[in-house]
Formats: C-alpha cells, sequence, structure tokens
C-alpha cells in the first residue's frame, strides 16, 4: 500500500465496502457521540466520515486530534448504519473504521476558523491566507477559476487562435495608469515596467504575421485601490487578429464568452443575442458605459414638458441649451414612502434631492413636481414615459455630461428596490462607437477617451478635418450585469494616422517614435489591419462564482492598501540592493 493514500478523500463509495484502505488529510472537525469519536477527514478532493470506537488502538492517539491536524489512517470500508447517510456528500454513503492513525503534522491553535464560511476580519484572512483557502467555499471558487480559464483556453484554439507569451519586462507605456517601474541593474539610471497590457507586443505579433494570437496575461497596474479590480496585478484574456474589421472580432469572441458563461451558470440563462448599444445611447438610457440590464428601466429625455412650465427650478436650468431633465420610471414605486426614500438617497449622495411625480388611481398625477407643472403637462410626460397608475418617475435636471453617472446610480437604486433587476440570469451586451477623444478638465486639454492606438472612424480624414471631440473610434467594451469585463478595438495601424491621432492628443512625432518606436517601426514595413481585445478574467469569475469581491476569487491578493500580508510585501531593500541598483529612497516627510 503507498506510504500515504490508498484513495482520496473523495473516493469511496459503496463498491469499495469491506476493502481495507489508506487515506491521509486534514482533520476537518470531531463529534464525540457517547464515547464513539466521530472523525471528517478533508482532502482536495473531498470528505469522508472516519469513525473510531474505544475499542480500536487508535482511539487514545485519536482524542486528541484537533482541527487541521494532518494525518494518515487506516481502515476498513464499511456501510453507513440505516438512517445516517448524507446525500450531499458522494462518500455519504459510507464511513471507515479506524485501526490506526499517523499523526504528519500537527496544528496550533487557529487564527480562523476552517471548517464553514462564516465570516471574519479581512486583515487575518489574508495574513492565514493557506487557512483561509483550505475553506470550502473558497476552495471551491479558485477551482472554479481553474476550470474556466481552461474553458477560454479550449474555446480560444477551437476558434483557430495560438496561445503566444510575451515579455514581462518591458517599457514604459501610457497606457492610462501608473507603471511598476523595475531599475536595471546594469544599465544604471535606467528603469523597465511590468506591462499594463500586452498591447504593443500583441500588435507586434500581427506585423509578424501570426495573425490570431491569445495569451491569459498578466497586467500590473500602479492604482489606486478600486473595488472592481484587485491592486497590483490581474489576469486578462488577451486577443488580437489580423485582417478583421470590428464584425469579425464580434463574431469570434461572442461565442467563447458566451459559451465560458452558459457551461457555469448553473443553470442561470445567459443572453446568447448580444445587444449592441452606442456609447452615447447608453449613458442616455442607463446613466452608464456598463449598463446592468438585467434592470428594464429605460431613461428618457423629458425636458420638452418642462420648458417654459410652472416648476422655475427646472424652467430656469432649460434656458442653457445644453442643459436638460431626464426622466427615471420607477414601476410601482408610486408611494409616498418609496418616493421620500429615494429622495433621502439622493441627499446621502450630496445632491439637493430628487424630483418625482406619482400617478394616483384614474391617471392623476400627485406630487410637487406635478402640481406645478398642472395636468397637462404630466399626463404627456406620463404619455411618452409609459408609467400607469400606482408608478412613479424621479427626474434630474442640468448639464447630462455632469449628472449621468448620479442618474445611473438612481436608476439602479430604484430597481434595487423595487425588486425589478432579475438577478438570476447573465445579460451580455457590446457597447460601441466610444468617442476617440475627451477634454481633460484637469490639464486642459484634449486627450485619449479609451485607447491611444485605436482606428477612429473615418480613418486620417476624420483627424484632420473633424472635431476631435465629435470624432468616434472602432472601440468597443463587452459588458455584463453592471461590469465591463471586456474592452478592445480595431487599430489604427497607418503610421501618418498614428502620428496624427497622437499629436492631437499632445504627443509630437518624435515623441511617438521615442515612445512606442518598436510599433511604429513596424508599422513602415507592411502593417496588416487588425485588431482584438482583452477580456478581464477575475471579473468574469468573480460573476460566475457569484461574489462580488475579487478577493474571493484570487489565490493570493493584496489588501485595499496594496499590501501582501502574508508575505509581507512592499518591504524596504536593503542598502546592498539599493547600491547594485544605483537607487537612493527620498522618502517623503512625516
Amino acid at each position: 500500500m503507498h506510504r500515504y493514500r490508498s484513495h482520496t478523500c473523495g473516493a469511496l463509495r459503496e463498491s469499495n465496502i469491506g476493502e481495507t484502505i489508506r487515506l491521509s488529510g486534514w482533520v476537518h472537525r470531531v463529534r464525540d457521540h457517547g464515547g464513539v469519536l466521530f472523525i471528517d477527514l478533508r482532502d482536495h478532493y473531498g470528505l469522508t466520515q472516519c469513525v473510531v470506537d474505544p475499542d480500536s488502538p487508535a482511539f487514545s492517539l485519536a482524542e486528541k486530534l484537533r482541527s487541521e491536524f494532518v494525518v494518515k489512517m487506516d481502515g476498513k470500508v464499511r456501510r453507513r448504519p440505516e438512517g445516517t447517510d448524507n446525500d450531499d456528500l458522494p462518500t455519504g454513503k459510507v464511513e471507515v473504521y479506524v485501526s490506526e492513525i499517523e499523526v504528519l503534522g500537527p496544528a496550533g491553535d487557529l487564527p480562523l476558523p476552517v471548517f464553514g464560511d462564516q465570516e471574519y476580519p479581512e486583515d487575518i484572512r489574508l495574513k492565514y491566507r493557506f487557512l483561509d483557502l483550505r475553506r470550502e467555499k473558497l476552495h471551491q471558487n479558485i477551482m472554479t477559476r481553474v476550470e474556466i480559464i481552461k474553458s477560454m483556453r479550449r474555446r480560444m484554439e477551437g476558434q483557430g487562435f495560438f496561445e503566444f507569451n510575451t515579455p514581462i519586462l518591458t517599457a514604459s507605456s501610457p497606457e492610462g495608469a501608473r507603471d511598476f517601474l523595475v531599475p536595471s541593474r546594469i544599465h544604471p539610471g535606467k528603469f523597465y515596467a511590468l506591462p499594463q497590457a500586452p498591447q504593443q507586443y500583441k500588435q507586434l505579433l500581427m506585423m509578424s504575421g501570426f495573425d490570431r494570437y491569445f495569451q491569459i496575461a498578466p497586467c500590473f497596474r500602479d492604482e489606486d485601490p478600486r473595488a472592481d479590480r484587485l491592486p497590483g496585478e490581474f489576469y486578462q484574456l488577451d486577443v488580437e487578429m489580423s485582417f478583421v474589421t470590428q464584425e469579425d472580432v464580434f463574431a469570434a469572441m461572442e461565442p467563447v464568452i458566451t459559451g465560458v458563461f452558459e457551461e457555469f451558470a448553473k443553470g442561470k440563462p445567459v443572453s446568447k443575442n448580444w445587444r449592441r448599444i452606442p456609447f452615447a445611447e447608453a449613458l442616455r438610457k442607463y446613466g452608464s458605459d456598463k449598463p446592468d440590464l438585467r434592470n428594464p428601466i429605460e431613461m428618457q429625455d423629458v425636458s420638452e414638458h418642462f420648458r417654459g412650465s410652472g416648476f422655475k427650478v427646472f424652467a430656469r436650468m432649460l434656458e442653457d441649451p445644453k442643459n436638460q431633465v431626464w426622466a427615471i420610471p420607477a414601476p410601482g414605486g408610486g408611494s409616498r414612502a418609496f418616493c421620500d426614500r429615494m429622495n433621502s438617497w439622493a441627499q446621502g449622495e450630496g445632491q439637493p434631492g430628487l424630483g418625482y411625480i406619482m400617478w394616483r388611481e384614474g391617471g392623476e398625477g400627485a406630487g410637487p413636481l406635478a402640481n406645478n407643472i398642472g395636468p397637462e403637462r404630466t399626463a404627456a410626460i406620463r404619455a411618452q414615459i409609459g408609467t400607469k397608475e400606482g408608478d412613479a418617475a424621479f427626474f434630474v435636471a442640468g448639464d447630462p455630461d455632469k449628472f449621468w453617472k448620479f442618474s445611473g446610480l438612481a436608476r439602479n437604486k430604484v430597481g434595487e428596490e423595487l425588486n425589478l433587476t432579475d438577478k438570476e440570469r447573465f445579460e451580455l451586451a457590446w457597447i460601441v462607437d466610444f468617442p476617440m477623444y475627451e477634454y481633460n478638465e484637469d490639464d486642459k486639454k484634449v486627450d485619449f477617451s479609451h485607447n491611444p492606438f485605436s482606428m477612429p472612424q473615418g480613418g486620417l480624414e476624420a483627424l484632420k478635418g473633424q472635431d476631435p471631440l465629435t470624432i468616434k473610434a472602432f472601440q468597443y467594451d463587452i459588458t455584463c450585469n453592471g461590469y465591463e469585463i471586456a474592452s478592445g478595438g480595431i487599430r489604427n495601424h497607418v503610421p501618418e494616422a498614428m502620428v496624427k491621432a497622437f499629436e492631437i492628443a499632445g504627443y509630437g512625432e518624435q515623441e511617438v517614435v521615442d515612445r512606442f518606436g518598436g510599433m511604429y517601426r513596424a508599422f513602415q514595413y507592411g502593417a496588416p489591419p487588425h485588431g482584438g481585445m482583452a477580456a478581464g478574467v477575475d471579473r468574469i469569475v468573480m460573476l460566475l462564482c457569484g461574489t462580488t469581491n475579487l478577493r474571493e476569487i484570487s489565490l493570493f491578493p493584496m489588501n485595499q492598501q496594496a499590501m501582501d500580508l502574508l508575505m509581507g510585501a512592499p518591504s524596504e531593500a536593503t542598502t546592498k540592493q539599493l547600491r547594485e541598483l544605483h537607487v537612493r529612497v527620498n522618502l517623503p516627510q512625516k
């Protein structure tokens, strides 16, 4: 018999009854039933109930076992007594009568429990992550992640893609976030950067004639902590294709992403016919460029009904042609209590309030706004937005460029509070026609709004003759249930157009050559039209595991202060290390 095990803790079945076997694993818990000890033994594969009674030679040692001891047990498989089967376990019809126990690794007092999934302080969980990962739900999440990545690889290969690995030490690049810099020992005063994404390398692969690339790529960004991104590093399904239009990318990737969701959705419906929503429409209807389409509410511009009305606050705002009034329908929300609650919520979000109209029996509008604008205008609003008796609508007014995010939050809040958002499905969509540029208020200049390497719609002619802030790009996102899970674009592969695009954003030609020399040179020697995307592995796994915390699907994450409490990173470098790197530390004054 093998030194440690003849079977795993998830392997035994009724067909093994009568066999003498050996198991090794962790003591999950010990139960004393009238002097008979029941020990649940756990390993990566499952859990087996082991029984030790006072007649067993192993009994005296079994009495000393505690949770998380690693032990080896020899014994005989037998049928569980009638009425004691556990249908939740694959091994639930059998148990092992133990004759011998060997302690392979004793365990001290645990800083956090492994049995059960109760909440525990995050700093303790991350410091003792090796214990945290033994917990059933988290352990299963990690294995689901493994299977999802395997599914992605299989599906990408099935679509004719090839997996290539791109460098980790590279040059700094303006991808929209800060780089992690790595000082060079053999080139004093110079630095490598960890890649924010393999963007330039995957485009260079297309220049090299490889046609269809993918990679499960690690990406590194020195960003402030965000709720929807792990600090420091994350993984993406990175994709690039040659000789393609935007439609070709959509046709290749929709089946991959849909297939992954269907495989791991645990029976929840997954949208098959993805909607395509222009960026401007997404902001206007949903107040978000990553709308949760499980929520049926669509906002509408109802400015005309308030223009010149008795509600002077809105009427005066609308004298400025850039201002608008948007309505957020609230089906079933036509109670004073709910409307007042939404108004209080808006004030908690830093807003002066949230105007509303309720529709009573007979279709009559009620509330301060209805009283001010009169029954005709109230009826016209109702006819436009399709509200019924017992419904309400909330109103946001001002410059849409400044209020669209709040209106989106209000839409989400109404959907949640009125149980309109269907939590039991996955709704995938493409967001398309992103603006190429945006105005940077801080720097008072035109800047790239999304990806600097994208092809503008209209090409070089648009760059030369169009107001930059009106140029749309061949850029697109995939959204799911209120999260952006992928982003991509058709690339700007024309050297003159690339220089012009960067020139509009304030980069001179020499700076483009200096910063993107490899790609710029490659474009001079036969560049194929190409495009691709990158899907966030972590967010996809998070959605499919049914959690809203990325730490629940990652092996060894940092905390929200970007610190690795398990390994003690970041840590100070020694004087010798700094000297070898020709680096001095200039700490901020306290």
